[in-house]
């Protein structure tokens, strides 16, 4: 009897303790009169269940709360993070790129008729003068060709000094008979009418004599221009396809890029080189398509060679973008530097305007993988960042200007975002590991 006493006790202990069961809140006091009664207790959920269902807020609340500051977190190592403070300040407007010297003018050799390379008479890189004679073509096709022009025009040429003869001829011939007849008529000797018909048949081959030179001279033009480009009519018809076959230099200055080796065969129109102006230089470089709408013509240009500081301007701007760059040319405000060559490398600061007050942020990777919609924004705690749409304006090398969405004293992520991409929220990780 004793074993089920014991098991009817140790379960009567249970249903008190979960507060249920008849024995706990029933059943009379044992050793009373059956009137006195044990008390009920509450149920643990009825004792516990506003601290449960703050337990149950404060954690919906947690969650709620992680969800709104991002639910893709990435935990990254403090030490790997570039982080920056916001301030406001003066903002130079600027930008800084990377130019070359160029020649200020650039003449292109070109064949005018097609051929065989010859001879080549100079070497890459000599000064040339203007009309000197840089390369030679064989064009045994052309010569050919060209004499038979030159027969052409001789058999045109003597054609026109028969007929020259023959109107000559008449035109004397008619002379003589209108001074005879002229008597004859004042004799009455031939009626009037004769005599003016001898006066316009006169009259006729005079002006026959004068149109038939007139064309001539103007046939002689054409022919001179067609073969040798020679607009003052003084070519010498029988050299001009020769003369052709001679490249010569167009200007004054130094011969680059030539391509003219001995019986190289070379189409008509091929550029064999070129000349570039040797006394006067451009800068040209390639700017980033983003300042397409930035960068006009006349903004000041800033830059120093052998520490000595110079000025330029903006001079042309090449709107065709090419891999994500264009291109511009600067012009030097006065004398320009005097020790530098074509292709040298200069750092040109080109002024975008003025200097003013603004809310800046220091430039940083971030900003060609956010395009300076967003950053990531340093919690007053510092444990984490928390992604943030902003909006950014002007940038020069050193910092971006903050339009909107972030305040002096805040500190952002300035390091690279390429791991970021997809994250709301980045937890520091001070030991050094990240997930």
């Amino acid at each position: 009897m004793d074993r089920p006493l014991a098991r009817s006790e140790l379960k009567t202990r249970f249903l008190r303790l979960i507060g249920s069961g008849e024995p706990d809140g029933q059943g009379p006091i044992p050793g009373s009169d059956g009137q006195d009664r044990i008390l009920a207790k509450k149920p643990l959920w009825r004792r516990y269940w506003k601290a449960a269902l703050a337990v149950v807020v404060a954690a919906g609340g947690a969650i709620w709360l992680l969800a709104g500051q991002g639910g893709n977190v990435y935990r990254a190592p403090l030490n790997q993070l570039t982080i920056a403070t916001v301030t406001e300040g003066p903002f130079e407007d600027y930008i800084a790129v990377r130019g070359a010297v160029a020649p200020f003018t650039t003449a292109y050799l070109t064949t005018d008729q097609g051929g065989t390379v010859k001879q080549v008479l100079v070497e890459d890189g000599a000064m040339v003068k203007a009309g000197q004679p840089l390369i030679i073509l064989s064009n045994p096709a052309l010569q050919l060709q060209v004499a038979a022009q030159q027969l052409t025009f001789e058999q045109t040429r003597f054609k026109y000094q028969q007929d020259l003869l023959n109107i000559e001829h008449q035109i004397a011939q008619l002379k003589a008979n209108l001074q005879r007849d002229k008597i004859l008529l004042d004799g009455n000797a031939i009626a009037p009418s004769e005599y003016r018909r001898e006066e316009e048949e006169y009259d006729y081959y005079v002006k026959l004599r004068a149109a038939t030179i007139a064309s001539n001279q103007a046939e002689q033009r054409v022919r001179g221009t067609q073969l040798s480009g020679d607009t003052s009519g003084k070519a010498d018809i029988a050299n001009a396809g020769v003369e052709a076959l001679t490249i010569r230099a167009p200007m004054d200055g130094q011969l680059t890029a030539l391509d003219a080796e001995i019986g190289q065969s070379k189409t008509q129109g091929a550029v064999l080189g070129q000349v570039n102006s040797a006394d006067r230089f451009k800068l040209t470089a390639q700017v980033d398509e983003f300042y397409l709408g930035h960068v006009t013509p006349g903004q000041e240009v800033l830059f120093s060679v052998d520490d000595r500081n110079y000025r330029a301007h903006v001079s042309k701007v090449y709107p065709q973008v090419t891999g994500g760059t264009f291109k511009t040319d600067f012009y030097f405000d006065g004398a320009g530097p005097t020790n530098i060559h074509v292709g040298q490398a200069i750092d040109l600061k080109v002024e975008l305007g003025g200097t003013s007050r603004a809310v800046m942020l220091p430039n940083g990777p971030f900003y060609q993988e956010t395009g300076g919609n967003w950053v990531f924004v340093v919690t007053p705690d510092g444990r984490s960042a928390i992604r943030r749409n902003v909006k950014l304006g002007r940038r020069n090398p050193d910092f971006v200007e903050v339009v909107e969405g972030l305040k002096p004293g805040e500190r952002v992520i300035v390091s690279g975002y390429d791991a970021y991409q997809k994250m709301d929220r980045i937890e520091f990780d001070t030991g050094g590991t990240h997930s």
